[in-house]
């Protein structure tokens, strides 16, 4: 009697099972078909943005993570409503879940924000040397969350996007050529068209400095103990900015001090009077 019971109860389950086919494989359908609208599409989707100047890493990220998780997701969706299960359902908990993590990660949503509007503004790509949130390096890798900044110091900074956005930020790479001003102060008794005349011969055999546009001495300014003047030149890669700013502040020096033009120093003079007549 058992025997037979058992029996029954397992041609219930084929049963079942052969019912339940039909539905398995128009899901299995649902989501193949889905699959291949992904795989179709995804690389004219591509040359698509590329040709409207969207960033290459963007691309890539809207292409490889947000438009496939969105039809594949969409596609798992309908295939789940072919098997039975109660879609509206699983949406609404779904979207609570959403509006959950949402709050829970309200500073990752932010970055990631930022890190659409810089692809989408392109203040700066990789490759290119930045200042920002007082950090000097060249940009190693852009993701939705964060930049990578390789300084010279060869250490890697992460800077969340958020931070990035709400700083100033300056661009060394951007324009090309980049203008090198640096600083010198000369007694007021010294001619400053000799001054200019050995600085500029002084600059002129530096490697790095280009000829055009040419390097130029100017005054700057009239300091309380020195005529400032500021020597600026040209290089044409923005990585040996920091450099090239180091080893021209040495040549001037050394090229002043040859030439016998004083530096001057910051210098106080206190005059004192004594009164005419002293008290009895």
């Amino acid at each position: 009697m058992d025997d037979l019971k058992q029996l029954l109860d397992m041609e219930k389950i084929a049963n079942e099972i052969v019912a339940f086919l039909p539905n398995l494989a128009a899901a299995l359908i649902v989501l193949g078909l889905f699959v291949s609208i992904y795989w179709i599409t995804n690389k004219p989707l591509r040359l698509g943005l590329k040709r409207a100047g969207i960033d290459h890493t963007l691309v890539r990220l809207l292409v490889s993570n947000v438009y496939k998780f969105t039809v594949v997701g969409f596609g798992v969706v309908m295939a789940a409503g072919q098997v039975g299960i109660n879609i509206g359902a699983a949406l609404a908990g779904i979207g609570v879940a959403g509006i959950a993590i949402g709050f829970a990660a309200k500073d990752s949503l932010a970055n990631t924000i930022a890190g659409f509007l810089i692809f989408w503004d392109k203040p700066f790509v990789v490759g290119d040397w930045v200042t920002v949130a007082d950090q000097y390096g060249r940009v190693a890798n852009i993701t939705l969350r964060s930049t990578r900044i390789r300084t010279n110091r060869n250490t890697y900074v992460i800077i969340p996007n958020q931070k990035i956005i709400d700083e100033v930020l300056t661009n060394h790479s951007k324009n090309g050529n980049t203008r090198i001003d640096v600083p010198v102060g000369i007694g007021y008794g010294e001619s400053v068209s000799e001054a200019r005349r050995t600085l500029l011969q002084c600059v002129a055999g530096h490697g790095d400095v280009l000829d055009d546009p040419p390097p130029a001495v100017v005054v700057n300014g009239l300091g309380a103990s020195s005529v400032d003047l500021l020597v600026q030149v040209w290089i044409g890669e923005s990585e040996k900015e920091r450099r090239v700013y180091r080893e021209v502040t040495e040549m001037t020096k050394s090229a002043l001090d040859k030439a016998e033009i004083e530096i001057p120093f910051p210098q106080r003079t206190l005059h004192v009077s004594e009164s005419v007549r002293i008290a009895s």
